[in-house]
């Protein structure tokens, strides 16, 4: 059942992307152009995703086990720390440069199309290339314990 409703859940998520326009990476970097021809009508879109999250969260906050049954696993860092705002700065040059971020570079891939296979690709590179890293990382601090 939970693979269903994960599937369920992904399929809605991506259709929302395809129909909010946000796997089109022109209408992205558009609204992205803040200097230039500025297209505002994704921040409706934002908007209305951070209103359903901080509804979806508050609610979670209250709950032990998840509408599954799930146990409730929630974040809990709250430090901002170098990494972060690393990984953040990657994130929003690589959304800027591409016009795609994770989810509809992936709802993308169902359309079809070069550009989205190349980002996917890439992404997938580079998250490899981060666990590679980290494993390296936590390989030199254990034998240096």
């Amino acid at each position: 059942m939970p693979i269903l409703t994960a599937f369920f859940v992904g399929l809605v998520f991506g259709i929302g992307l395809i129909v909010s326009g946000m796997t089109d990476p022109a209408k992205v970097l558009g609204f992205l152009d803040l200097a230039g021809d500025w297209d505002p009508s994704l921040a409706f879109v934002m908007a209305g995703a951070i209103l359903v999250g901080l509804l979806a969260f508050r609610s979670a906050e209250r709950r032990e086990r998840s509408l599954l049954g799930e146990p409730m696993r929630l974040p809990t860092a709250t430090r901002i720390d170098r990494r972060l705002l690393l990984g953040a700065l990657a994130f929003g040059a690589g959304w800027g440069l591409a016009g795609y971020c994770p989810g509809p570079a992936l709802a993308s891939l169902a359309l079809g199309g070069v550009k989205p296979l190349i980002f996917t690709l890439a992404m997938v590179a580079g998250m490899g290339l981060f666990e590679l890293i980290e494993r390296t990382r936590t390989a030199r601090s254990t034998r240096r314990a």
